[in-house]
């Protein structure tokens, strides 16, 4: 290769030039470059360290949260369980006195109803005592029979209690 033709005495003074300018530019980033570059590249490391700290710490504070988020619902929910047994005992209770105090209600107006209808029973059966006791008196009068009234009484209440019994 002509380029490197060793022979040549320009050629040795490039390369000695060569050598002073690779010694400078090397100097130049040993000194000053590079160690700015590698203080960037640590404080990018710092940096980036204290961010997985940040982001492991928020993880692990945001699963407390979450822990506790979870005991309060289920506490919630156990309380609304709870409470709503209560108000369920409750309303059956309230139901269950209600109930009592319709059939007490109810069975005080079946009593005052059949002590009603025993007496208009009673009544309608003096009354009737007192008309099959008039009609056999007419009977008999119409047919020309006497009979004393206590008699005709005393008989329709004797027929009256055979067909009762």
């Amino acid at each position: 290769m002509p380029q490197l033709d060793f022979a040549n005495p320009l050629m040795m003074s490039k390369l000695i030039w060569l050598l002073i300018i690779f010694g400078i530019l090397y100097y130049v980033l040993k000194t000053y470059a590079l160690p700015r570059v590698a203080s960037v590249l640590d404080e990018r490391a710092a940096r980036i360290t204290a961010d997985l700290d940040a982001a492991r710490d928020a993880q692990a504070a945001g699963e407390a949260t979450m822990a506790e988020l979870r005991a309060s619902t289920a506490a919630a929910r156990a309380e609304a369980h709870a409470a709503i047994s209560a108000a369920m005992v409750e309303a059956q209770a309230a139901s269950a006195r209600q109930a009592a105090e319709i059939n007490a209600r109810l069975s005080a107006q079946v009593a005052e109803a059949e002590a009603r209808v025993r007496a208009a029973r009673d009544q309608a059966m003096g009354a009737l005592r007192e008309v099959a006791g008039e009609t056999a008196q007419a009977m008999l009068t119409r047919l020309s029979i006497v009979v004393p009234a206590n008699d005709v009484t005393a008989a329709v209440d004797r027929a009256a209690g055979q067909g009762a019994v």
